[in-house]
């Protein structure tokens, strides 16, 4: 029987920009067929920042793809301000893809034969801006975003600080109603990449743009309105989880790899972690081993 939406984990209102209806995705048939994303619902209200945190292989990715119109899904809906992408017919995709989602990736996928101000104003000119309104509008954007001196430079000149401000820039050059970030610190150094993400929250706020993020890095999880847990393709409470004192990978307080040392129970993602922490004991107990709160 189909659970009601706002008894899903991570569910808001039911009146939202994104909404995702118990979608799956199935790879396969038969004996070999492999479920990535079972039975997912989700609701993304405008201006909010929803960070989806999860082990490699937990279906992340594969989700984030069908939020944006990358990859149908096997079953379920997903809509973006009451209309269903996922319907769509294939030929409908590109351009829905090029106005409606603004795309942040971990490597930038910045063009390096163009300039800062060419990659952000060829998106606008795909969408059907004329150049002019299309390298005016990305100048404002790169100048608001701290590269006004930066707008000529070709991506090998720019650092990885700068590149994700480009590609922030280019994802809101169409003003899409979602922005999806796939692993978007990955490249970029704790500070920087924590700066960057705020950076990306107050834009948010300010425009009241939906934000789905997806990544391993815990340090940004202090942006984010809600950070879900994905594993074997569906959403878990995040308060059942805690946090490896050796890697700082969240990990479920069921997880048979634990111990007990003087009176404090720690948990592991893998025998590598606590063998690491029992060679060095007073290096990690010291640590946070407290649930995960979303």
């Amino acid at each position: 029987m189909k659970k009601d939406l706002a008894d899903v984990p991570g569910r808001l209102a039911p009146t939202s920009t994104l909404e995702v209806d118990h979608v799956t995705k199935r790879y396969g048939s038969g004996d070999t067929e492999v479920a990535a994303v079972r039975e997912v619902s989700l609701s993304v209200a405008a201006g909010e920042i929803v960070l989806i945190m999860g082990p490699s292989g937990s279906g992340k990715t594969t989700l984030l793809s069908m939020l944006g119109a990358l990859l149908k899904p096997s079953a379920g809906e997903i809509r973006l301000n009451g209309e269903v992408i996922s319907a769509m017919r294939e030929n409908h995709l590109p351009d829905i893809r090029l106005r409606k989602f603004g795309f942040i990736f971990q490597d930038f996928n910045l063009l390096s034969a163009l300039s800062a101000l060419e990659n952000v104003a060829i998106v606008a000119e795909l969408a059907g801006i004329k150049r002019s309104a299309a390298r005016k509008a990305a100048a404002i954007l790169l100048t608001n975003l701290g590269l006004g001196d930066r707008l000529n430079f070709l991506p090998e000149k720019l650092s990885g600080g700068e590149k994700q401000r480009v590609a922030i820039a280019r994802a809101l050059i169409n003003d899409p109603a979602l922005i999806l970030a796939d692993e978007p610190t990955a490249n970029l150094d704790s500070k920087i990449g924590h700066e960057i993400m705020r950076l990306l929250r107050q834009i948010a706020k300010k425009q009241g743009r939906s934000v789905v993020i997806v990544s391993h890095d815990q340090r940004i999880k202090d942006i984010a309105d809600r950070v879900l847990w994905l594993e074997d393709g569906q959403f878990k409470d995040m308060v059942t989880m805690a946090t490896d004192p050796v890697c700082g990978m969240t990990v479920e307080l069921d997880n048979e790899i634990k111990i007990e040392w003087e009176g404090q129970l720690f948990y592991f993602c893998a025998k590598g972690c606590r063998d690491e922490f029992f060679s060095h004991p007073e290096q990690f107990s010291s640590r946070s081993v407290q649930p995960v709160k979303g």
